[in-house]
């Protein structure tokens, strides 16, 4: 029977507001089981309570599963170099869900399809991540750093190497026939 258990719809008054382009995948209710707000997955991107705005796919550095809490770390651009982004991790976000439906499932397979390339690499006093995004809208791949604590980040040589790098993996992800 609960094979055919439909979910009931989300009330209108917690409708996020979706871009025309944009269509809501799922939705679970949030929070301490009062009703704090409610998670709403769309083929852009997590809608969280207390946020204005959605999260992109390619924003979420990572999303865990607890089996009741759905932990969500987004990232922050810090600067802009050339070819890519330097994205600092947020602080984590975690919303309690009794009812989680297809959200969990979603929200795995959609950050993790958003990632394209990933590579752990050492640099000079410290390493960092270099992460090859899809990005909705965007043609190829978006290419993030993300540097572990602690690497001098401003340093000529970190910034040398890491350019170095995502010059690489950007070569290794480029088809041969373009």
């Amino acid at each position: 029977m609960g094979l055919f258990r439909r979910r009931p719809k989300l009330p209108s008054a917690a409708r996020p507001p979706l871009d025309r382009d944009e269509r809501m995948l799922t939705w679970a209710a949030a929070g301490n089981g009062e009703g704090d707000g409610v998670v709403v997955a769309s083929n852009l991107g997590l809608w969280l309570p207390g946020r204005s705005h959605r999260l992109g796919w390619h924003e979420i550095v990572k999303a865990v599963w607890s089996g009741r809490e759905l932990t969500v770390t987004p990232g922050e651009q810090v600067t802009e170099r050339d070819g890519y982004l330097v994205v600092a991790d947020c602080p984590a976000e975690r919303y309690l869900l009794l009812d989680p439906g297809e959200l969990p499932h979603q929200v795995r397979a959609r950050v993790t399809g958003s990632v394209a390339y990933t590579q752990h690499h050492a640099l000079p006093g410290g390493a960092g991540r270099i992460v090859g995004r899809r990005v909705p809208g965007v043609n190829g791949l978006t290419w993030m750093v993300h540097y572990d604590p602690g690497t001098p980040t401003d340093d000529e040589a970190v910034r040398t190497e890491t350019g170095r790098l995502v010059a690489a993996a950007r070569a290794a992800t480029t088809p041969a026939d373009l």
